[in-house]
């Protein structure tokens, strides 16, 4: 049973483009089948969560890690009440804005994009969904519900002051009031992806051998996860142990931010979502006390992993990648493939040119970049 202050398909703001509903699946569950059947979904396969793709197999793309999100929202949805559709809806779609390289090929094309108005992911994600997917007859985009596009635009919350292109563009055509705070659902989406990735790089971190298991031993919540298993199943070999200790650092995110969302909830008791977005402050967040440790983790993770000596060199090598192709193509759009040719033509000035060469690289995977990267290189 769901609770008052959750999104209901009956409460739906509807979709910019009308359609004739679906005769067995409410609309947010349609919403997640397009998000799982769009190319961009699908090219999250091949997309750094932190190590480029293709140094490992073992290791978490942007696709495995969004599939991770969602199991871990469906979960805390279940727990507060709110719409799982919804919620698994927004938690596929949240990274689907990224560029090849994860945050290094944001980086770089940001900076490229300085004169243009810049690059931001979350915006990104939003303009693919509302434009730059185009299999639909009637539409651009996958022609989301008004909840689903909230989710993904205020992914980090309100979004004020001067927006990213991308936002402007469309919340100029159809409001999403972005001054406000999401849905709850939308919220859970957002805090499953801080757990989805703090557990995750732990156990990526140690697979990569960038630290030791006697190190993430040291760290709070790792620490008691690892003294934990050790008591129950002594002699426990490496890999097992290192499983069942991170198993428990993750239940351990998850409890804490359910026990404080529901104490929140019940005590601002919310009367319906409306009253919810206008709280003021987020519903769904982590305890103070574990926030802080997830700060000591992080600052861990981001020394010994995220400036890793190995984990640099390969961010300089692919920021460079990236840095050579948007001028190439901003030169000679005749590289770019046929289907983006004609938009290339029609682009009024040179601002619409580079956000255009800015879709097609944001939208290659590491693998296609490294290719185009090499084989241009050779032409030039």
């Amino acid at each position: 049973m769901m609770a008052e202050y959750a999104c209901t398909a009956e409460g739906s703001r509807g979709r910019l483009w009308p359609e004739e509903e679906s005769a067995f699946r409410a609309p947010f569950q349609r919403d997640r089948d397009r998000i799982i059947h769009a190319g961009a979904f699908r090219r999250l396969k091949h997309k750094t969560q932190v190590f480029v793709e293709h140094e490992g197999d073992y290791f978490r793309t942007r696709l495995t890690h969004s599939i991770e999100v969602a199991q871990v929202a469906r979960t805390i949805a279940r727990a507060l009440g709110l719409n799982e559709d919804l919620t698994e809806a927004v938690a596929l779609a949240h990274d689907l804005g990224h560029t090849p390289f994860g945050h290094t090929g944001e980086d770089a094309l940001d900076a490229l994009m300085a004169p243009f108005g810049g690059f931001d992911h979350n915006a990104q994600a939003l303009r693919i969904v509302t434009s730059l997917e185009r299999s639909y007859a009637c539409f651009d985009g996958l022609n989301l519900t008004w909840e689903t596009l909230e989710g993904i635009a205020k992914h980090n919350g309100p979004v004020v002051g001067d927006l990213p292109y991308a936002l402007a563009d469309y919340n100029a055509r159809h409001d999403l009031e972005l001054h406000s705070h999401a849905s709850g659902e939308a919220q859970v989406a957002a805090v499953s992806d801080d757990i989805a990735y703090n557990n995750h790089d732990l156990a990526d971190g140690l697979r990569a051998g960038l630290f030791t298991d006697a190190e993430a031993a040291e760290l709070p919540i790792v620490g008691d996860a690892y003294r934990e298993v050790d008591r129950l199943y002594p002699g426990l070999d490496r890999k097992r142990r290192r499983a069942e200790a991170l198993r428990r650092v993750f239940g351990v995110m998850v409890s804490d931010v359910i026990d404080v969302s529901r104490a929140r909830l019940a005590e601002a008791a919310p009367e319906n979502v409306e009253v919810l977005r206008h709280l003021g402050v987020p519903m769904v967040r982590f305890s103070d006390t574990l926030f802080g440790q997830l700060k000591e983790i992080r600052a861990f993770l981001f020394s010994r992993m995220y400036r890793a000596p190995s984990v640099v060199e390969m961010r300089r090598r692919v920021t460079m990648v990236v840095e050579q192709l948007f001028p190439l193509f901003m030169a000679r759009p005749e590289l770019l493939p046929e289907e983006w040719k004609a938009d290339v033509e029609v682009a009024r000035d040179e601002t619409a040119r580079a956000r255009l060469v800015s879709d097609y690289i944001a939208g290659m995977t590491d693998r296609f970049a490294l290719e185009q990267h090499k084989l241009l290189s050779k032409n030039a």
